[in-house]
């Protein structure tokens, strides 16, 4: 045998072994209702092959569902992951199926515990023993607090723009913003900064108002890296299906953040920020981590400030840690922190799935 055909003999050998595998991938392209928490929630799941490993993603908010731009925001994720869109409690067609008769269980508990039946649904439904768990902002602290809970399900925990504590999350943003607005000469903003004083505010939304409308107008200023790809899939793109995910985001909004929906004859300037994400103290829940714990942050981000992140993931002990500043990078998504989420996850997190 010449060493040409010898060649060709081995490139169809290699050939005729990846066919099969190939021929045996099964794709899967599901979207349905599932039972969690006694209501009805919509979950997504997406991959080009079932036996890839599964990532569950916590989207933000509360109350901004991923589900209408997941096929943009995680183009060609799954070649290498089944990927796994759930409309939480109180978002997207989770809200729209329940409506707001659901008033009395939105708790950081309650919230947790439907992360928990989440992942125990996935691993029966794809056959898995375990999956991969990644979340961003408000869905950064729940995932922890699904990991403090069931740590045994997740190979890996991947959190970005991590919210650490809220209050220490607002007053460091506030003096962030401010020290922007006094280094730009903005007299206007640090006179409407300076009119409702750092936080904590004895009411919430006119302060909540003034600040995040500074807080947004800097961060457009000093985020340099563009946001991602946020397209809206046409099935989501109808005007009934963005009325219901702005009523959603209205209605999550009003529960972590104020405590509950106001009455009518209600005056908002007089309530304050007291819902359950005010009160959220991740630091406060434990810091040994049984799994391998990352963190990307946006080093523009003025949300969730990277020395927060920084320092809360430098007091937890884990078998693996690893702090990954995006510089220019803010809080909304955007394709530099997409692109170091996936390196991390493809070379650290999903060769622990073998």
């Amino acid at each position: 045998m010449t060493m040409l055909r010898y060649f060709a003999a081995l490139l169809s050998l290699a050939m005729a072994c990846a066919l099969p595998q190939a021929a045996n991938a099964k794709p899967i392209n599901e979207e349905m209702y599932v039972k969690i928490g006694g209501i009805e929630q919509w979950i997504t799941i997406k991959g080009s092959d079932s036996a890839n490993p599964v990532i569950l993603v916590l989207h933000g908010g509360p109350g901004d569902a991923g589900s209408p731009f997941a096929d943009s925001v995680f183009a060609g994720w799954d070649k290498d992951f089944t990927m796994v869109q759930w409309d939480q409690r109180g978002a997207g067609h989770t809200y729209g199926k329940s409506g707001p008769s659901i008033e009395a269980t939105m708790t950081m508990d309650r919230m947790t515990q439907d992360g928990i039946e989440v992942t125990q649904y996935l691993m029966r439904h794809l056959g898995k023993s375990k999956i991969i768990l990644t979340g961003g902002s408000w869905g950064s602290v729940l995932g922890i607090t699904m990991v403090r809970v069931r740590p045994g399900f997740f190979y890996a925990y991947v959190g970005q723009a991590q919210m650490v504590n809220f209050q220490k999350n607002l007053s460091a943003s506030f003096a962030h913003v401010l020290q922007l607005a006094e280094a730009a000469k903005d007299k206007k903003t640090v006179a409407a900064l300076k009119s409702i004083g750092p936080p904590p505010w004895k009411t919430a939304l006119p302060q909540w108002r003034i600040y995040r409308n500074a807080k947004e107008t800097y961060q457009a200023k000093i985020a340099t890296v563009p946001d991602g790809p946020m397209r809206i899939s046409a099935a989501y793109a109808s005007p009934a299906e963005r009325k219901q995910y702005s009523d959603a985001d209205d209605f999550s909004f009003m529960h972590f953040f104020i405590g509950r929906q106001p009455g009518p004859k209600e005056d908002l300037a007089k309530l304050p920020l007291s819902g359950p994400f005010t009160r959220v103290d991740l630091p406060a829940l434990g810091t040994d981590f049984p799994i391998p714990i990352y963190i990307v942050e946006g080093g523009a981000d003025l949300t969730a400030p990277p020395e927060l992140a920084k320092a809360y993931l430098e007091s937890i002990k884990a078998p693996r840690k690893g702090f990954y500043l995006v510089p220019n990078a803010g809080h909304q998504p955007n394709m530099a922190m997409m692109d170091v989420t996936r390196k991390i996850l493809l070379e650290q997190v999903k060769p622990l799935t073998k």
